[in-house]
C-alpha cells in the first residue's frame, strides 16, 4: 500500500535533493578541474584552456610522476606512518574503552573527564613543539604517531558501540574460564567490526592527511611524509621535490600546474580505492546511537 505523501513532504524532499545536488556538484567539479588539468597538454593550461575536459590529451605529467624517486619514498613514509598509526590508534582505542565501558569500574567517571578535558582544551602549538623537542621525537615518524596515539572523540564512539553488546555475554564468558583480555580479544573485537573500520577510516585518512605535524616536526627531507611533499610542491614548486631537474629541462617538458595535479591525482587514489571495500561496516559505525531500541 502506497502512502499519499502531503504537499510538504514533497516540497521537503525536493528542496532537500537541490541541496544534496548542489553540494556533490561542489565537491566534484574541483575533482573534475584538476583530474582535467592533469590529463591535459601544456600549451592547454597555459592557455588556461581547461574546464572539466582534458584538452589534449596528455600522460607526460603522470609520466614523470611515476618515475619520480622522491615521490615514491614520501609516499613509502606517508604508509608506514598510516599503517604503524593506526594499529597503535586502535589498540589504545580498544584498551581504553573496553574498561570505561563497564559501569562497575571504579573511577571511571573522573578518568572519562579527564580525557574529554584534552578533546575540549588542546596543548598550544609552542607547548607541544617543546615536548616534542624535549622527548628527542624531532625528524621521527613517531612525532606524527605518538601524540595522537588516541582519540578522545573516536574513543566516545567507541565506548557508546561497546556498550550495547549485552553484559551477559561477557559474564558468560567469565563462568567459562576467559580472563578480560580473551574476552576483549576473542568477543569484544569481532563483534565491535563494524565501529573498529569505522575508526580505522578515521585515523587512517588523518594519518594520510596529517600536513601540520610534518611541517613543524619533521625537516629532513628523507623522512616527509606525502603531505608535506605536496606542500612543497603546490606551494613553492621546489626542484628537489619536483625531481632535482633544472627549471629549463622541467618548463620544456611540464608546467608546474599540471605536474602538481597529476601528484595530487596519484596521492588521492589510494583512499578513494579503498573505501568502497569498507562502506559498508562504515555506514555502520556512521548510524551508530541514531536508533535505540
Amino acid at each position: 500500500m502506497r502512502i499519499k505523501r502531503s504537499m510538504g513532504e514533497r516540497t521537503f524532499d525536493a528542496v532537500n535533493a537541490i541541496l544534496l545536488a548542489i553540494c556533490c556538484l561542489a565537491v566534484a567539479i574541483p575533482l573534475l578541474y584538476v583530474v582535467a588539468g592533469s590529463l591535459s597538454s601544456n600549451e592547454a593550461i597555459m592557455h588556461s584552456e581547461v574546464r572539466l575536459w582534458p584538452v589534449g590529451f596528455n600522460l607526460d605529467n603522470y609520466d614523470f610522476v611515476i618515475h619520480n624517486a622522491v615521490f615514491w619514498r614520501s609516499f613509502g613514509v606517508t604508509i608506514m606512518i598510516v599503517v604503524i598509526g593506526t594499529a597503535i590508534n586502535m589498540v589504545m582505542t580498544l584498551l581504553t574503552s573496553y574498561p570505561l565501558s563497564k559501569a562497575w569500574l571504579g573511577g571511571r567517571r573522573p578518568i572519562m573527564l579527564f580525557i574529554i578535558f584534552t578533546m575540549i582544551f588542546q596543548a598550544p602549538m609552542v607547548p607541544m613543539y617543546l615536548l616534542i623537542k624535549e622527548l628527542h621525537l624531532l625528524d621521527s615518524i613517531w612525532a606524527l604517531i605518538i601524540p595522537s596515539a588516541l582519540s578522545a572523540f573516536n574513543m566516545l564512539l567507541c565506548i557508546t558501540f561497546l556498550r550495547s553488546i549485552p553484559e551477559e555475554l561477557f559474564e558468560a564468558a567469565r563462568v567459562d574460564g576467559m580472563n578480560e583480555y580473551r574476552i576483549l580479544w576473542r568477543i569484544v573485537t569481532p563483534l565491535s567490526m563494524p565501529i573498529n573500520v569505522t575508526l580505522m577510516l578515521f585515523y587512517a585518512v588523518g594519518h594520510w592527511n596529517n600536513y601540520l605535524g610534518p611541517l613543524l616536526y619533521v625537516t629532513d627531507r628523507a623522512k616527509q611524509p606525502l603531505q608535506l611533499y605536496l606542500y612543497n610542491l603546490i606551494s613553492q614548486f621546489d626542484m628537489d621535490s619536483a625531481g632535482g631537474e633544472s627549471v629549463l629541462e622541467l618548463s620544456s617538458r611540464l608546467t608546474p600546474q599540471g605536474l602538481q595535479m597529476a601528484t595530487i591525482v596519484v596521492a588521492t587514489v589510494p583512499v578513494v580505492i579503498i573505501y568502497p571495500f569498507l562502506q559498508k561496516h562504515f555506514i555502520k559505525g556512521a548510524l551508530l546511537g541514531s536508533v535505540k531500541e
